[in-house]
């Protein structure tokens, strides 16, 4: 079984309309749907915006449905002059840009109690992910880092420090929180995000405009996904 969860109803509406023998069950406010995609079994979740959902939707999955691996799609701001609005970024890594305990001598992003600062993805889903890309006409995708914090990023000098700090491509809310509590339950996990900004002064006005055709491509990726793993 793969877990998929989304931060918004609008980055996994399109992958769960197309399910089959579906189940649906609340837990702890979050409807989490299960079924088939394809004849692939799935469980489907929207988690809610932040880490501290993302991080509690992750656990849940995990404990109730106990999936083979978890996949995070959905949206986020370009850090890098290769991605465009509607491009995808697949991560190879996630970090936390808003966990800092560096005046304790740590380097920035360090999470406590697992002691990393990148945590890495499964690399077979990394590589479904990329080739599934193929299939998406006019879509580029990139691999790197995607780097996490509770805050929407529109501000130049902030997007500046989260690239000179982490070297990402994207950034978001959700991924590294998913991507935590899959590192210490040994869950493999992947994170997709399609550009619907550009993290600068314009964010604001661009993300509204671009975000159902970004969250779009990310769910034709995750349906290609399903198919190939």
């Amino acid at each position: 079984m793969t877990g998929i969860i989304g931060a918004m109803k609008i980055e996994v509406e399109t992958i769960k309309a197309l399910m089959e023998n579906k189940q649906s069950e609340v837990i702890s406010g979050v409807e989490y749907v299960s079924g088939t995609l394809h004849g692939k079994e799935i469980v489907i979740a929207v988690c809610g915006i932040g880490k501290v959902a993302a991080a509690m939707c992750t656990q849940t999955m995990i404990l109730k449905y106990a999936p083979e691996r978890i996949i995070n799609t959905g949206v986020g701001g370009s850090l890098s002059e290769k991605l465009a609005i509607g491009d995808i970024a697949v991560a190879e890594s996630l970090v936390q840009h808003d966990m800092d305990t560096s005046p304790l001598g740590d380097p920035i992003g360090l999470i406590s109690g697992i002691n990393v600062v990148n945590m890495p993805c499964d690399e077979k889903v990394v590589e479904t992910l990329i080739k599934g890309v193929e299939s998406l006409d006019g879509i580029k995708a990139l691999k790197g880092v995607i780097a996490s914090g509770d805050q929407f990023i529109a501000d130049p000098a902030k997007k500046d420090f989260i690239k000179s700090n982490f070297n990402a491509v994207v950034c978001e809310m959700e991924g590294a929180s998913i991507a935590q509590v899959c590192y210490t339950n040994g869950v493999p996990f992947g994170v997709v995000r399609a550009v619907s900004d550009c993290a600068d002064g314009s964010s604001h006005m661009d993300y509204g405009e671009f975000l159902p055709i970004a969250a779009a491509n990310a769910a034709k990726l995750i349906e290609n996904f399903v198919m190939n793993i």
